[in-house]
């Protein structure tokens, strides 16, 4: 029955994974919310984030934006511990791309209330602004939160 076998093996060769990519939203452009500067920023972070981890654990977001800086969705890219978390920057360009975001607003939370950007928080905004050209998606600032304040990367010339 080697015939059988070989008929099976040809079945299973060309079997592969559908890929389906989607993005969905019951958002109207007009009524997206549009975003000018890092305070604006900083107050709709704030006003979605969790209330009860943003002084207990790291977690790392961007904000999609298309060319009107108008607002597609905040994603949440990871959640940490008490002093770090990874940013992965496949995840975050999976999101931008499959929103089809013109641009992006890194940011995270520091629990400790501390705004001052670590080694490690400058390198990661270059990695990724330097990835972003590649695909034409700006990385326009990051900005690191807490309940007392910000720090923009853009307003400081970091970006």
């Amino acid at each position: 029955i080697p015939h059988m076998e070989t008929i099976q093996n040809t079945n299973t060769l060309f079997q592969v994974a559908e890929v389906e990519l989607s993005y969905k939203s019951n958002i109207k452009n007009v009524d997206r919310i549009k975003v000018s500067n890092s305070r604006e920023v900083y107050n709709l972070l704030l006003a979605n984030w969790d209330k009860t981890k943003i002084e207990y654990v790291e977690q790392f977001k961007i904000l999609l934006l298309n060319r009107a800086n108008k607002v597609i969705g905040i994603y949440e890219v990871s959640s940490g511990g008490t002093t770090g978390t990874v940013a992965d920057p496949k995840l975050i360009f999976t999101a931008a791309l499959k929103l089809n975001a013109n641009s992006i607003i890194l940011c995270h939370n520091h629990p400790s209330g501390n705004l001052t950007p670590s080694e490690e928080d400058m390198k990661l905004t270059r990695k990724i602004k330097e990835a972003g050209l590649l695909l034409d998606l700006l990385v326009i600032d990051h900005m690191i939160i807490s309940n007392e304040g910000y720090y923009s990367f853009s307003d400081e010339g970091r970006v």
